[in-house]
């Protein structure tokens, strides 16, 4: 039995019916072969071993009181995965799926995606089985002010910085700092994704979609093209799906698809994306009402979706910009991607492709991006953030946006450069996967068993 099958055995045995996390954990650890067979020295000081058990799992009930004063309990999550090269850094996820593996797969993609940035950053995640959606401002804010009557013990500017992810934007944020700030008397830099108003950096909302859009520009730049004409499926209908299809059309490509909870936008024309803004971000509401305005758009709701896969991936178009959630793009979602025409996908969202659906992509020698370096920029802007935070100073726009597309560029030199060192040219999951680990698991070794 070789070191890496015996590893993900023994974590099955010590972390049962964590099923996301195990594909995390063996998507990273079928790359790192080659890197593992020419250093013995990562086997010897039990790297891997170290590497996928977090150096801390925080499991705490999340007590508040609704509207109508019935008490509610809900469970919060944060592990904090890997500290070799920075505070932990991660996002907070609130969505009724949330659960142990959850929250450790997107812990263990953090660690690797920070140290591709190139940053001092760990990695973390964390979060909570709560549904904001539908609750008034009364109850978000009473749900995260218990959150963090508990987290806050765990959670500093040098220490654990966590960051927004699906169901945690600025509201949420804003409700766990102003909570944080009274429970510990400081005002400080311990959470980014704030406002504007008090801390927060310009380009960080719109910075995970963006970055996956420079990452695909830079993996067509390789081979010669641009994005320039590219029509683009794009999934989910938050934040990083809402600036993905905004530096899209900065770019002359045309977005002509988006998606929600409740179905799928299909319009040939172009994506309205002052619409969509609208419905999601001003009224919060469901993506149906965009046929409402334009009756030449298709909708498809949920209950027509394939029942191997998701209606959005079943349209012809040139590139394709996972952005809503893990697993949302399956194996026959792939194969119709590649039969349409498809030949660039790009990942805004964390492990949005099964690992079927990854492996056509690489067979087919597509420019795929895998998330942990085509949706780095969110957390690369979120150091940025600290940065500013740390010396108390403000970045322009321009600024930030000019830092983030090297960043990206950066990531996509790193992976491409370490995919041609072991033999791999164009593969970017490997390239990516050896290059962070890498420098974490050097780190690791040079700061001794701990």
């Amino acid at each position: 039995m070789n070191y890496i099958h015996k590893t993900v055995l023994d974590l099955k045995h010590s972390s049962p019916a964590q099923t996301e996390f195990y594909q995390a954990v063996e998507e990273v650890l079928d790359s790192l072969e080659p890197v593992l067979e020419g250093n013995s020295n990562y086997q010897r000081q039990a790297i891997i071993q170290r590497m996928v058990e977090p150096e801390r799992q925080i499991m705490f009930r999340v007590p508040w009181v609704d509207d109508e004063g019935n008490i509610q309990v809900n469970k919060g999550y944060r592990v904090e995965f890997n500290s070799a090269l920075g505070p932990y850094k991660g996002g907070l996820r609130f969505h009724p799926t949330v659960n142990a593996s959850i929250i450790k797969f997107l812990g263990f993609e953090q660690i690797f995606k920070n140290a591709l940035t190139g940053l001092p950053i760990g990695g973390g995640k964390g979060g909570a089985n709560f549904d904001p959606k539908g609750r008034s401002d009364g109850e978000v804010m009473r749900f995260c002010q218990s959150f963090i009557n508990e987290l806050y013990r765990h959670i500093g500017p040098t220490t654990d910085v966590p960051a927004g992810d699906i169901g945690v934007g600025a509201r949420e944020i804003g409700y766990m700092f102003g909570q944080y700030k009274r429970l510990t008397g400081r005002y400080e830099g311990v959470f980014t994704g704030k406002s504007l108003l008090w801390g927060g950096s310009l380009v960080r909302k719109e910075a995970t979609g963006y970055g996956a859009v420079y990452f695909a520009d830079y993996m067509l730049n390789a081979r010669g093209h641009s994005l320039q004409g590219y029509r683009c499926l794009v999934s989910g209908a938050g934040n990083v799906a809402i600036y993905a299809m905004e530096k899209l059309y900065q770019m002359g490509a045309i977005p002509i698809s988006c998606s929600d909870s409740s179905g799928t936008i299909y319009h040939a024309t172009g994506v309205d994306l002052p619409l969509v803004k609208q419905l999601k971000q001003q009224q919060r509401t469901h993506l149906e009402r965009y046929i409402e305005v334009h009756p030449d758009a298709n909708y498809t709701p949920v209950a027509d979706y394939p029942s191997d896969g998701h209606a959005v991936w079943r349209y012809s178009a040139d590139a394709a910009f996972p952005c809503a959630t893990q697993n949302e793009l399956s194996k026959t979602d792939a194969e119709s991607l590649l039969a349409n025409g498809c030949h660039l996908v790009s990942e805004g969202a964390n492990m949005p492709s099964t690992h079927e659906a990854v492996n056509l992509f690489i067979a087919a020698k597509i420019a795929y991006g895998p998330g942990k370096a085509a949706n780095a920029g969110g957390v690369a802007t979120s150091q940025l953030e600290m940065a500013q935070n740390a010396s108390m100073q403000n970045w322009s726009f321009e600024k930030v946006d000019q830092q983030l597309q090297q960043i990206m560029k950066n990531i996509f030199v790193t992976a491409s450069d370490t995919a041609k060192e072991f033999g791999q040219d164009g593969n970017l999951v490997t390239g990516a996967n050896i290059a962070g680990f890498r420098r974490v698991a050097d780190a690791m070794i040079e700061q001794g068993i701990v």
